[in-house]
């Protein structure tokens, strides 16, 4: 069951290190801005993108699988569209069974996949779909 409560929201931002896959190196568009706005209040953000070295002064990484096991992954952030979301979900899935640090995949706004939310439910992670983690924090945290 996807977390949508207030509650539920607040346990989720709540987390330090958050992984943002299709993180972009193109300030203006969401997959920068919210990613730097993330970094400003806190959080530890490391990009996923094949196509950056550097982002936000982070290094990049072309993959979930090549985020170094030293580094936490508490939240999987998807900046990728929703027919990649599954894909993402069972990356994050195969990170937690091998490192064992995932704990939550939030989908942004506009980005759903029920099926590999109830993948990412059944294997013991939070998920979030449809929502924007800068609205939601700046709403319940900020």
């Amino acid at each position: 069951m996807p977390i949508s409560d207030d509650d539920g929201l607040r346990s989720v931002l709540a987390h330090e290190t958050v992984a943002v896959v299709g993180c972009s190196t193109t300030p203006g568009k969401a997959a920068h801005d919210i990613p730097a706005y993330l970094q400003r209040h806190g959080y530890h953000v490391v990009p996923v993108n094949p196509f950056a070295d550097e982002i936000l002064g982070e290094t990049a990484y072309d993959s979930l699988a090549d985020v170094p096991e030293s580094i936490d992954v508490d939240v999987v952030n998807v900046f990728r569209p929703s027919d990649e979301a599954g894909d993402i979900v069972e990356a994050a899935i195969e990170r937690n069974n091998v490192v064992g640090d995932v704990d939550v995949v939030w989908l942004q706004l506009d980005i759903t996949d029920d099926e590999a939310g109830e993948r990412a439910c059944d294997a013991g992670l939070d998920f979030v779909q449809d929502k924007c983690m800068k609205v939601e924090h700046a709403r319940l945290v900020d």
